[in-house]
């Protein structure tokens, strides 16, 4: 018997989508702020690459756990995958946790965080391409690609810092965030494909433990080490495994149901909520005001855009 989810009639309308996927990129919005507090309490340098890779790890495993545990409450049964799905199931844990953060940390660490956030910006186009060019989903129609540029200047616009842009191009910094920003895109269309055929949120939880496991080993051996474990600092990371495991988890059934490109576009919020949340609760105001007006009505206008697209 086949395990698809039914589907459900208010994913599919632009306010589910809307709604749904706003409140995926405002609790990827809090993520920031909140890891920035988490490396300071754990005792994560600015350059310690394998404790972040740790740190994301432990993360990213309690975040599987935390979403088969919950469903199979839910549901009243053991969250447990097919035998055919552990193939789907490692291939999504090693491009959308593994290889997409561990090139995500090492490019930050060779290269500026305008730059970071600029070329990570560049991931909902690449995904909207991949649809429509490598696995044929959708059409690439003249309104999808001017959506994209209209969030794509959105992103740019809050991040854009002269002192920032520096003109060198390196493999280890600028490089990485680009195949982070890749594989991304790439995970967005293989859970497209791949929920067809198992539950989305079984190859969500699964991943993310598998993805997770295997990153918690490379930091431990790297020679990552996390110091600073309290009940706060506990909260806090049962709080980014939340993140991860609800926002991911209700994106997946979007991408299940929707075309890749109603959801995908909605990824250029992701900036904004991390702008403004981090007003809020770092007080880093230095990109706040004008420009964040000005990116978000063009984030607005790509959705609009992409959104006007008839399948």
């Amino acid at each position: 018997m086949d395990r698809r989810e039914e589907k459900p009639k208010f994913i599919t309308t632009s306010l589910g989508i809307g709604l749904i996927a706003c409140l995926c990129c405002l609790l990827w919005g809090s993520a920031t702020p909140s890891i920035k507090i988490g490396y300071e309490w754990f005792g994560i340098g600015a350059n310690d690459l394998a404790s972040r890779i740790l740190f994301a790890g432990v993360r990213f495993t309690l975040a599987g756990v935390l979403t088969v545990l919950f469903v199979s409450l839910i549901a009243r049964k053991h969250l447990i995958p097919k035998k055919s799905s552990w193939g789907m199931i490692c291939k999504l844990g090693m491009i959308q946790t593994v290889f997409q953060y561990i090139f995500f940390y090492m490019g930050v660490a060779y290269t500026t965080g305008v730059k970071t956030a600029i070329i990570n910006g560049t991931q909902t186009f690449i995904a909207i391409l991949i649809a429509c060019l490598v696995f044929r989903y959708e059409k690439l129609t003249m309104k999808k690609v001017l959506g994209c540029i209209l969030g794509f200047a959105g992103v740019v616009i809050i991040n854009y810092d002269p002192s920032g842009m520096t003109g060198d191009f390196t493999l280890k910094g600028e490089g990485a965030i680009l195949l982070a920003a890749i594989a991304y895109a790439l995970s967005s269309a293989l859970v497209k494909k791949y929920s067809q055929k198992e539950e989305s949120v079984v190859l969500s939880g699964y991943q993310f433990v598998f993805g997770g496991i295997i990153m918690t080993i490379c930091g431990f051996f790297m020679g990552g080490q996390l110091s600073g474990w309290c009940v706060k600092s506990v909260i806090l990371l049962v709080y980014l495994a939340l993140i991860s495991s609800v926002a991911y988890s209700l994106w997946s059934v979007l991408l299940k149901h929707n075309p890749i490109g109603k959801v995908a576009v909605y990824s250029f919020m992701n900036p904004i909520f991390t702008v403004l949340l981090s007003y809020i609760i770092l007080d880093e105001s230095s990109s706040f005001g004008w420009r964040l007006l000005v990116a978000l009505g063009l984030v607005c206008g790509g959705i609009f855009m992409v959104n006007r697209v008839k399948e």
